[in-house]
């Protein structure tokens, strides 16, 4: 298992969702609306590939693979990496992440749409 370290940006990114997501889930609650809202589901998917990434960063279902448009915060020779937080979905959400800065630690780079 894998520690998160997070860069500023990317916490700021999950952290806009989540306030997001529990904003809405509570005036749903006010209404008795049972039905999530788009955002609660984003910050969902969002959480679940986190827990995946920090779990198994191979997992299957993440289709992580290499991103080059992003420079590795430690070491500008070392791999950043793409993880698919949604797929098939007009602007999909990606986590960009890499390896450090120490063993068995993983950097979240960013959470934004697909480009």
């Amino acid at each position: 298992m894998f520690e998160l370290v997070w860069l500023d940006e990317a916490a700021s990114q999950y952290e806009g969702l989540e306030s997001d997501a529990r904003s809405l889930a509570a005036q749903r609650a006010e209404k008795r609306v049972k039905k999530s809202s788009r955002q609660e589901g984003l910050f969902k998917q969002v959480h679940k590939t986190l827990m995946l990434l920090r779990e198994n960063p191979k997992h299957p279902g993440l289709q992580t693979h290499e991103y080059t448009s992003i420079e590795n915060p430690y070491d500008k020779q070392a791999k950043v990496f793409e993880a698919y937080a949604q797929n098939r979905t007009p602007g999909a959400y990606r986590v960009f992440w890499c390896y450090g800065p120490a063993k068995r630690q993983m950097t979240i780079i960013a959470i934004t749409p697909h480009p």
